[in-house]
Formats: C-alpha cells, sequence, structure tokens
C-alpha cells in the first residue's frame, strides 16, 4: 500500500532530497525511508503543564513500540493546555490546540498518530484535530497522580481545593495548612486523580474505542502505562497498515457508549461540551439532549470523588473502565469498532471488579438511576443548561428563590465574605458573562464558594446558575453552561435582583417567573458587547466561537478537510 509519507520520503529529484537530507541530520540511516509507516508522536508535553510533564517518557516507550512494529516514530510537539496556570482559561484555548495539531498533522509526512494528553482540554483538543484530518490514530492518556494522603486520610486534587478553600473561610484551618494539604495532594506525576474532567476524557475517549483498555485508569507512575505506551505504538503501525481511521470507529454508538460512560462513572459536565464540539467535526448528530436521553437508564456505579470518597488509583485498581462498561451490561454496544482491533464486547469480555465498594453493581448503585448530568430547559435556558446531580445536594435539585445577579466572577469574589451581604440559603446566585464569548473562553468558574455568612452558620450549599463551567473536580448544586449566554443575549442576561427562579430538576426545568412583556422591555435596553479584543487569537475566538450547547467550537472549524498530500513534489 503507498503511504502517505512516501509523497515526501519516496519521492525524486530536489523534494525527495530535502525530505530524507534534513531527516538524516538526527542520525537515521536510509532504510527508515524504505516506505514503513512514518508514526507522528503529537504531545502535549510543558513544564507550564504540570499534568503533562511526564509524556517525554511516554513518549519514549511509544516509539519503541512503533520500532518494534516496522514503524517510523517522529515526535512533534503541540501547545500544552495545563488548566492550573494557564490563564484566563485553558478552554480559550482548546480550539487554537485543535488547529495548531490538525495543521501540523496534514503539512507533514505522517501515516498514521499517536497523540499524547493529559490535562483537561488537551484530550479533546487533540482528538478534534485527529477528528478532521482522519488518520490512522490512538490516543494515549498521561494518567492520574497517585492517591493524595493526609494525616491518615486520602485526599484529591481540585475537589480538596475547594473543601479546604471552605475551610480557610470559614476559620477552620490557616493558610500554613492550606500549603501542607497542596503538597499533600500532588504527589507524583500525572493528571488530577479525582473524577475530575482529565479522568473523565481520559474514560471517555478510552469509551470511544480510542484509547487501549485500562490505558484511562493505570496510574502516571506505574509501569504499566509505560507498557500500555509501548503497545500504543504497535496499534499505531498496525492501524496504518489496515487503513482504520477516527471516521470508522467515531460512530453514533460510539458516542452513545461514550456518554453512558460518563453517566456511569459520575464524570465531569465538561464532557457535554467536549463530545459534541468532536461529534461535530466527524458528522456525528450529537445534541447535549442525547446526554439527557442515552443517560436515563443508567445509573452512578463508581464511587469517586467529587461524587462519592475514591479516588483514580482506587479506580484501578477495582478493574478500570473495562469493569465498569461490562457492568452496563446491554447499555453499551459490544459491537462497536475500537482502536485494539477487536470491539467493546470483545475488550471487556474478561473484565473483573475487585472492590465492589469502588464499582459498585448495576442492581446496588453508588448513585441510582437518573443521577447523572441532566439537562435543563425553560425560560431562562431555551438553549439548553446541564446540572451534575450526583454532585448536587438532592434537597435543592427542586427549588424557587430570588436572584442575586452578578455580572461577573470578580463581583461576586468583591462581596462573598460581606457578613451583611443580602443573601440567605433560598437565593439563587446568578454568574454571568463567564460563556464562550462573555469571559471569553467559559472558564470554570461557575462553581464560586457559598458566601462566608452561610459557611458560618453550616450551610455548605446553595444554587448557583451560571453561563460558564466548573471543574469536574467541584461539586454543589450548580446550573451550568446556560444557553443562549448573557453575552449573546440569552435570558441570562435580562435577570434582575429579586426575580423568582424556579429549578425543577426531575421535570427538567429552569424558569425566571418574569412576565414576557417585562423580559421584552429588558430585551429592548439590552446592548450587546462589543468585542473588546482588537487583535490575535481571542478577537478571533469571539467573532467565531459557538455556544456551549454546539461544543464551543469556532464556526469555521466544524468538519474535516482531510490529510493533505503535496502533489509533483510540492
Amino acid at each position: 500500500m503507498a503511504r502517505r509519507s512516501a509523497e515526501w520520503f519516496g519521492a525524486f529529484g530536489r523534494a525527495g532530497m530535502t525530505a530524507r537530507s534534513w531527516v538524516k541530520n538526527q542520525g537515521y540511516s536510509d532504510e527508515v525511508f524504505d516506505g514503513r509507516p512514518v508514526i507522528g508522536i503529537g504531545t502535549t508535553w510543558s513544564e507550564l503543564a504540570p499534568c503533562n510533564a511526564h509524556q517525554q517518557r511516554l513518549a519514549e516507550s511509544v516509539k519503541r513500540g512503533v520500532w518494534q512494529a516496522g514503524g517510523f516514530p517522529l515526535e512533534f510537539p503541540n501547545m500544552a493546555l495545563g488548566e492550573t496556570l494557564l490563564r484566563p482559561t485553558a478552554m480559550l484555548y482548546r480550539n487554537l490546540l485543535a488547529m495548531q495539531a490538525e495543521e501540523t498533522i496534514r503539512a507533514n509526512p505522517l501515516d498514521g498518530l499517536v497523540l499524547l494528553s493529559g490535562c483537561d482540554k488537551t484530550t479533546p483538543g487533540l482528538l478534534m484535530a485527529a477528528s478532521s484530518v482522519d488518520l490512522p490514530t490512538v490516543m494515549l492518556t498521561g494518567g492520574p497522580m497517585l492517591n493524595g494522603k493526609y494525616r491518615g486520610t486520602e485526599v484529591g486534587s481540585g475537589t480538596a481545593v475547594w473543601k479546604a478553600e471552605e475551610d480557610l473561610v470559614a476559620g477552620r484551618i490557616t493558610q500554613e495548612e492550606c500549603y501542607f494539604i497542596e503538597s499533600c495532594m500532588s504527589r507524583s506525576n500525572g493528571h488530577c486523580m479525582t473524577m475530575g474532567t482529565a479522568s473523565t476524557m481520559a474514560c471517555i475517549v478510552e469509551g470511544l474505542g480510542m484509547q487501549l483498555p485500562y490505558a484511562a485508569s493505570w496510574p502516571a507512575v506505574d509501569a504499566r502505562r509505560y507498557a500500555t505506551a509501548q503497545r500504543t505504538g504497535q496499534r499505531a503501525v498496525e492501524l496504518v497498515d489496515a487503513d482504520v481511521k477516527p471516521s470508522d470507529l467515531l460512530t453514533r454508538e460510539a458516542f452513545r457508549n461514550a456518554i453512558r460512560v460518563n453517566a456511569a462513572i459520575g464524570g465531569s459536565t465538561n464532557a457535554v461540551v467536549h463530545l459534541i464540539a468532536i461529534a461535530k467535526r466527524v458528522g456525528v448528530d450529537l445534541s447535549i439532549d442525547d446526554f439527557d436521553a442515552d443517560t436515563r437508564e443508567v445509573p452512578t456505579l463508581v464511587n469517586l470523588a467529587p461524587s462519592g470518597k475514591y479516588l483514580m488509583e482506587d479506580f484501578c485498581y477495582a478493574g478500570g473502565l473495562p469493569a465498569v462498561m461490562k457492568e452496563l451490561g446491554g447499555l453499551i454496544d459490544g459491537a462497536v469498532n475500537t482502536v485494539s482491533g477487536a470491539t467493546v464486547a470483545e475488550n471487556i469480555a474478561d473484565a473483573e471488579v475487585h472492590d465492589r465498594d469502588v464499582i459498585t453493581p448495576f442492581d446496588e448503585p453508588f448513585q441510582a438511576v437518573g443521577t447523572g448530568t441532566a439537562v435543563l430547559r425553560g425560560s431562562l435556558a431555551p438553549g439548553g443548561a446541564v446540572v451534575k446531580q450526583s454532585a448536587a445536594s438532592p434537597r435543592l435539585l427542586r427549588h424557587r428563590g430570588p436572584a442575586r445577579v452578578f455580572e461577573d466572577v470578580d463581583d461576586y469574589y468583591a462581596v462573598c465574605k460581606d457578613p451583611d451581604l443580602d443573601i440567605d440559603e433560598n437565593t439563587v446566585l446568578i454568574i454571568r458573562n463567564a460563556g464562550p464569548k462573555g469571559y471569553p473562553g467559559m472558564p470554570e468558574v461557575a462553581n464560586v464558594p457559598v458566601p462566608k455568612k452561610l459557611l458560618d452558620r453550616d450551610i455548605d450549599d446553595m444554587v448557583r446558575i451560571s453561563d460558564g463551567r466548573m471543574s469536574g473536580t467541584a461539586y454543589g448544586t450548580v446550573i451550568l453552561h446556560v444557553t443562549p449566554e448573557a453575552a449573546a443575549g440569552g435570558p441570562l442576561a435580562l435577570v434582575r435582583d429579586g426575580d423568582l427562579i424556579s429549578i425543577d430538576a426531575a421535570e427538567r426545568r429552569l424558569d425566571l417567573e418574569v412576565d414576557e412583556d417585562e423580559l421584552a422591555r429588558r430585551r429592548a435596553a439590552w446592548q450587546a458587547p462589543e468585542n473588546p479584543y482588537p487583535r490575535g487569537w481571542p478577537r478571533l475566538y469571539v467573532d467565531h466561537v459557538l455556544q456551549a450547547s454546539d461544543g464551543a467550537d469556532l464556526d469555521f472549524l466544524v468538519g474535516g478537510s482531510g490529510s493533505y498530500v503535496p502533489r509533483d513534489g510540492h
């Protein structure tokens, strides 16, 4: 079979000499240009993205597998998106990573890909790129950190931060204790070991069939992750030989499996935005309503923080994702093909649950059917909003209360410690202008802490509503992704202090109890904000980003252009 890379390395004359000669300056001999598959190993390694800082070692293991299978590995960098350091939010740059990786892949002599990701946005960003180029691809996520250990207890990354912040504000711990907790929380390479967005997307990619079985849960420092990396390199060569591309695997049935996986693991609400964006790259019709409809029969089986008490290391030893998928039985489509070369049913046939407190039985689940991500609609969210029911307080999933509106998250933080703040436990906090256009980038700011005056009364949850996102490591009754967002003129922009808001998660309702005539007057007075950015990526982003319900991709990036092949030596 003619290789795409042969258009570079097999070319005659100047074009071939240029391609081969400059690669030889790295010490490669002539036989690497003999027509073997060239496998690009795309990493998001960076010391500015701590979760991904071990990818260089992973890449070396992948290369070993590529060589063993008769391929030629070439490593290349991609934009690193570390949620912990990058400001204003890594989500602002997910689409830029996807575009940069797509163009790098398309413009170079690559026949297949291994894509190494880790922190939240690197996984969907790279898969969006691969889906648009559609070359044979295997993904490998970097793996979770080891469990945090603090004074005889286990602490989970992210989730422990929110809890420590509450305790610090309430005066239950000191700043010095916070320093100690943060060191206990991050004690190895890897991404968050809670079921945050990084762990969620690792499981999602495995659930989609784009990552080898068990690869989502091996700890980052476990030798078996590096053995999996070696096998991943081998599989990339085999996929090229078999001409199996993402478009062959990312079917609607694969996305349905992933949606149900997300519900069963108590996964992050961020999976909604990312999966829709990926689906649009391969032409699969996926909407936020699918996340509701396809999870109505799915219980939460995994007892992991933030919804439960265990962490990813425990999940790994309990059986990992194949055990969960097997436990879901007929809710998983076993006929779906995967990058392993086997079907889902074949991948999970021998899976076993080794700890029933971590992965619970289907008929005795950790949380009952109907506690996954719910999609709410109504006069406040005509385009939809989402709530992670498993992380919310059940008593607040049906609630009616007066709004207290904050134009942005900074306005809230300026007053949240004020003992005279005019709120109580019935108040509905509105944090707006945190959507894709409004912030910009749709940051993880929706889960603002409960005001100090309520924490002092031991009230640790209240309804919060926003057009932004929240970290998958967070918890609380937080209604997210309200669409259309405030900056796009959605009803959220029209809410005023004191307006009554009603929530009924069981009925999937989110309503603003203001009559239409009054809303019409407010709408007529509302003015759309101008793009405040004169140039660069933020300018392009704000002008072209889609709403959360459409995956928050850029409008001109939806779909794919395939893989460019040079002609006539150019």
